[in-house]
């Protein structure tokens, strides 16, 4: 995966405004693919038996 310059200057102003630090574009870069590859570890989109199943089960437990 590469992040673009956009994705990198992006990253940098959202690390600065939410943690309070300035980084430069090498350890952004590296936070950021860091993250993206957090990211596709953590999420999986639900399929639709998945949903249904979750659904039948709150169903059942609000009785």
């Amino acid at each position: 995966m590469v992040l673009s310059d956009n994705d990198i200057a992006k990253f940098q102003e959202l690390y600065e405004k939410y943690l309070g630090k300035k980084i430069g574009k090498q350890e952004a870069y590296e936070k950021g693919i860091k993250l993206v590859n957090l990211m596709s570890l953590i999420y999986k989109p639900i399929t639709q038996e998945e949903l249904d199943r979750v659904e039948a089960r709150r169903k059942a437990t609000k009785k």
